[in-house]
């Protein structure tokens, strides 16, 4: 997917430099920030936090100004502070390292001034770019195994993921695992002297990846935010284990959305788990496992027995190492005075993954609730939204599936019943179906406009939007 310059959440020039590293070419963004290729000129030098040289080579993430509270940046430079605590006691990590966490100074840069810059490890690529190159991947079980390993890892430090979607599982150059965006995980703590960490962290009651849990989606008892524990993740794996090995979900429906009211009604114990006939037999119990309807049920499962069962499963030994399958490059489109901009496409699954630190799938603890959203920051990852005023300002509405009427849709908004959008942002998905196409009628009729994934547009605020399509293309 090509990256333009004009769709970027943060546009930040070539060469800009923030401390000793330079910025380069955007490889991933998503409506509320953008990563960078980050390179660090000889003859400079920068220190981690635990004090070791970082490396030449680095991802810049650019949160924008506004989008965290001062509580969110103390507890990112906590994780931070402690991942070379937890980094030498592990012989394979499995988490992406942090290197440092910077404060954007610049007045000069109205855009850039006070923005937040997470220096990070470079991916070469992510479970989400390699299934999109072909189903089934060879190397699946051996990944797998890697993907439990740092749940473990995580688990084991007093951390619950919360976000994990093969986007956010990242590909080094040498095919090792690491996982992303895990920087606003719920907050360490521990029930009592030599026991084992427990995690406990609080969740918005609506997500939207189809690897959220159930528990997230819907509340039995109507509370708008759920405890989080490592049976979150667990579902996840389960998730991510099933796409993995057959090329398909575990719950039935053709869009997110349909699949996210099937993980509804299974919860709710209206609908059975029917797990696909192509997944191995050696992994079923797994998956069945890892998909338990009840938090409860999966909370009883140890990660580390998991592990094991997995690398019985897939046939590796711990750490596998893993075979480098050819991905192609490829180029991000000239646009205006950049010129080209040549780099690997670290893919769109990246800008849920390192790119967005709990943004856009982390899990945020009830005491660090997000600042008030303003803008296109407010659209949720899979919706298309819409807004009253121009650059993303005003009311909002926002859908997540076909509508071919809104307005006795699940998602209303009275004001778009008399008043045309004046801008409008596709957040949706990066599967089959990534483009939008929006309607003046009901039933799709009349269209109005086309929406590549992440793009953002004024609109002239004439005409009352009614309907709107997911499409493979425009």
């Amino acid at each position: 997917m090509s990256l333009h310059f004009d769709s970027l959440a943060l546009p930040v020039r070539p060469g800009y430099r923030v401390g000793p590293w330079q910025v380069g070419a955007p490889i991933a963004t998503s409506a509320f920030a953008t990563v960078y290729a980050a390179e660090r000129p000889s003859g400079t030098t920068s220190t981690t936090s635990g004090t070791a040289v970082a490396p030449v080579a680095a991802a810049l993430k650019f949160l924008p100004p506004g989008t965290r509270t001062e509580r969110q940046l103390q507890h990112l430079r906590r994780i931070t502070e402690r991942q070379p605590e937890l980094l030498r006691g592990v012989p394979a990590p499995r988490l992406v390292r942090t290197h440092e966490i910077r404060t954007i100074d610049d007045p000069s840069e109205p855009l850039l001034h006070g923005a937040t810059v997470l220096v990070m490890e470079r991916a070469e690529s992510s479970l989400g770019e390699l299934l999109r190159h072909g189903p089934c991947p060879v190397t699946g079980p051996g990944l797998l195994a890697q993907i439990c390993d740092g749940l473990r890892q995580l688990h084991r430090a007093g951390w619950v993921h919360g976000g994990l979607t093969p986007g956010n599982v990242l590909l080094l150059p040498d095919r090792t695992v690491r996982l992303g965006d895990f920087h606003l995980a719920t907050e360490p703590g521990r029930t009592g002297r030599g026991r084992a960490p427990t995690v406990l962290g609080y969740a918005p009651a609506l997500r939207t990846t189809d690897c959220t849990a159930p528990e997230l989606l819907w509340s039995a008892d109507g509370e708008r935010e759920q405890p989080v524990g490592p049976a979150v993740d667990l579902w996840a794996f389960g998730v991510l284990a099933h796409l993995v090995l057959t090329g398909s979900h575990p719950l039935p429906g053709a869009t997110p959305g349909t699949r996210r009211d099937a993980a509804v009604r299974y919860a709710r114990g209206e609908e059975e788990l029917r797990l696909s006939a192509g997944l191995p037999d050696a992994w079923r119990d797994i998956v069945r496992d890892c998909l338990a309807r009840t938090p409860e049920e999966r909370g009883r499962i140890d990660t580390a027995g998991l592990l094991r069962r997995v690398e019985a499963a897939a046939g590796t030994r711990p750490s596998p190492r893993l075979p480098s399958p050819r991905l192609p490059r490829r180029r991000l489109a000239r646009r205006g005075r950049l010129g080209p901009l040549v780099g690997s496409a670290l893919l769109w699954g990246l800008a849920t993954g390192v790119v967005v630190a709990g943004v856009v799938g982390g899990l945020l603890v009830r005491e660090a609730p997000m600042a008030e959203a303003a803008g296109y920051d407010r659209c949720t990852v899979g919706d298309i939204c819409f807004f009253s005023e121009e650059n993303g300002q005003g009311e909002m509405c926002a859908w997540y599936d076909d509508e071919r009427d809104w307005h006795p849709g699940f998602n209303t908004c009275e004001w778009g019943r008399s008043t045309a959008p004046k801008s409008v942002l596709n957040n949706g998905y990066e599967g089959e179906l990534p483009h939008a196409r929006f309607y003046g009628h009901t039933d799709f009729q009349e269209p109005v406009g086309c929406l590549q994934p992440l793009e953002r547009r004024n609109l002239d605020g004439r005409v009352l939007i009614r309907s709107v399509r997911w499409l493979p293309n425009c």
